[in-house]
């Protein structure tokens, strides 16, 4: 191919872009497609064709016989003027052009205008066989996209779908299926996707896998029981008090003349330091309670061979102490028991509380509390409600606060004052729960009032170090009577199982160690407790579209309302037309529902 001089007319090659030479002096003037001029260097385009080239429109396609060519050339190299004479018939600004093409293409031939390099036949047949599979997958990757839109999505659909899925999860920050709809990349809109298609159902709950936790119990073997001397307190009447459908108690109270007696289930003495189901358990940090089910964080045998009341007889870890005249604790004994347990729910309970011998600890129970709320404890009454699921059924029930609930938490925390005083003394480390002083503490009244002091208080935190709680007005505390669903608390029973039987217990570092890493799992367990549950209550409201209800007006900004609605404890933002008193209750009704972003909107009705 001859070297040819740029003139006005003729063709070049800019960037692998026709350009036409408009005006040639020590640069050169181009015309680029779409009109746009251009002044480059010389050595910054090659002229294709002499010319003349009256204007870049002129470039339209060319037929020829591309084979043949090929076929001619096979085995060796040519130039552009060559290839276009070969193919087209003739070396026109047009075959020029259009057998660059071919080379740009890069099937038969490749290479640069003065050095064109002829394709082998295998070279032809990989490339061909691989753009025609990109053509298909292109055609398949259109259609799967139309059938997104139209919500027809077929079996072969579910696989594609796993990038969005991982997406919806939290396992990945990209999916091209959504970028190609033009959606923001995140786990809402993800979510969004799979139920609108059908992918997942209207009720799946993503949120247990989106914080990364178990969504099965752990199966790990369970070792024996150990035989060892237990204090046998059989001839105690031990009373198991739950809400109706727990199947995890691992609580129970006797009264003995005037000693109360807590007894909890002997988890530490299956359950070994650094065991595998230990291991497994400080992984999980407490059991997670979602409304459709209850993922352990221990192997469920345990609970149904340590579980109060579930055997005849129970092995317990057993705390009994006494009360002196200012509700203070007195002649703390902590041994490990064995009991006889029934099984009680609350409401059965407070039927019974003018009897022998609840209304005895009632009267107890109800002294230790007046010196918890005389030292500054918080008691914050706003309404709470049991979320669960059973087969089709969403169940929302109030918790209501009953007499028997309240003398059960007492005698619980009498337990951890109990416990965490017995420790101090003899110098074992365990996880103290704590809580700083709101400023200016108060007994609220009203749900609005309680609303905004919830808001005040500080949180609790767990620390090798004791200190007051002031949110439970108890100078000292830990929690102990929750080791089958609570990791810490299964800590706290490890070290005093171990100190007595006089084993050595762990140091403070390690217990500082297990602090820290079972505050960062159940921190997400209680998100994706409360997430789910409201999850379940937006589905409830979906399948009731009629529903009506009364809300509270608990915070007013201008015309903007917080309001809490009883019935649902769910709280919600609502404009009005004008600002209302705070506690005034209103009638609404739902509004709208986006169920992916936890997100439900009422209005006001008459």
């Amino acid at each position: 191919m001859p070297e040819y001089r740029p003139v006005p007319g003729s063709l070049a090659l800019y960037k692998i872009r026709p350009a036409l030479v408009q005006q040639v002096s020590d640069k050169i003037d181009i015309e680029l497609e779409g009109g746009k001029s251009k002044r480059v260097r010389p050595k910054d385009i090659t002229i294709l064709h002499p010319g003349p080239l009256h204007k870049l429109s002129d470039l339209v396609d060319a037929h020829g016989d591309i084979d043949e060519a090929w076929e001619l050339l096979s085995g060796g190299e040519t130039d552009i003027e060559e290839l276009a004479e070969l193919v087209y018939g003739e070396f026109t600004p047009i075959t020029a052009w259009a057998a660059w093409g071919l080379v740009i293409e890069g099937l038969y031939f490749e290479g640069s205008p003065e050095k064109i390099l002829v394709r082998s036949e295998d070279q032809i047949a990989t490339d061909r066989e691989a753009r025609e599979a990109k053509i298909a997958a292109e055609h398949s990757w259109s259609e799967f996209i139309g059938r997104l839109k139209s919500k027809q999505l077929e079996q072969e659909d579910h696989e594609r779908l796993l990038e969005v899925e991982r997406l919806a999860l939290g396992q990945s920050e990209t999916s091209r299926i959504l970028h190609t709809l033009g959606h923001q990349e995140n786990p809402v809109n993800a979510n969004r996707m799979l139920t609108g298609v059908g992918y997942w159902p209207e009720w799946y709950n993503p949120y247990p896998q989106r914080q990364d936790l178990p969504i099965n119990n752990p199966d790990i073997q369970i070792p024996g029981s150990p035989e060892e001397e237990r204090l046998d307190l059989t001839h105690l009447a031990a009373y198991a008090i739950d809400d109706e459908g727990s199947e995890d108690p691992d609580d129970a109270i006797s009264l003995d003349g005037g000693r109360i007696w807590v007894h909890v289930a002997d988890v530490a003495s299956l359950v070994a330091v650094d065991s595998a189901i230990d291991l497994e358990a400080r992984g999980r940090g407490a059991n997670l309670y979602l409304p459709e089910k209850v993922v352990h964080m221990l192997p469920p045998e345990i609970t149904e061979r340590l579980g109060l009341g579930l055997q005849a007889l129970s092995p317990a870890l057993s705390i009994g102490f006494r009360l002196d005249e200012d509700a203070e604790l007195t002649d703390i004994h902590i041994a490990l028991t064995k009991i006889k347990v029934s099984r009680h729910t609350y409401d059965e309970i407070d039927n019974a509380l003018d009897e022998k011998p609840f209304a005895d600890l009632k009267a107890l129970c109800d002294r230790f509390n007046q010196r918890r709320m005389a030292a500054g404890a918080s008691n914050i009454n706003l309404p709470e409600v049991s979320v669960r699921v059973k087969e089709e059924n969403i169940l929302i029930k109030p918790l209501n606060r009953l007499e028997s609930r309240q003398m059960v938490t007492d005698a619980m925390l009498m337990a951890g004052e109990a416990v965490a005083r017995y420790a101090l003394k003899h110098e074992i480390t365990i996880p103290f729960a704590t809580q700083p002083a709101p400023e200016n503490p108060s007994s609220p009244e009203g749900m609005a009032a309680n609303f905004a002091y919830r808001r005040r208080l500080k949180p609790s935190k767990l620390k090798t170090l004791e200190e007051p709680h002031s949110g439970l007005g108890l100078a000292l505390y830990t929690r102990v009577t929750s080791p089958l669903r609570r990791y810490l608390d299964l800590i706290t029973h490890q070290q005093l199982r171990a100190h007595l039987l006089g084993n050595e217990v762990m140091p403070l570092e390690l217990i500082s160690e297990r602090i820290g890493a079972s505050g960062a799992v159940t921190g997400a367990v209680r998100r994706v407790e409360r997430f789910s549950n409201t999850h379940w209550k937006l589905i409830y409201l979906m399948r009731n579209p009629h529903w009506r209800g009364k809300g509270v007006v608990v915070e007013m900004v201008d015309n903007r309302a917080k309001v809490i609605i009883p019935e649902l404890a769910l709280e919600t933002r609502i404009r009005l037309r004008e600002a209302l008193p705070l506690d005034t209750e209103i009638s609404v009704a739902v509004r709208e529902i986006d169920l992916p972003d936890l997100t439900v909107w009422f209005r006001v009705v008459g």
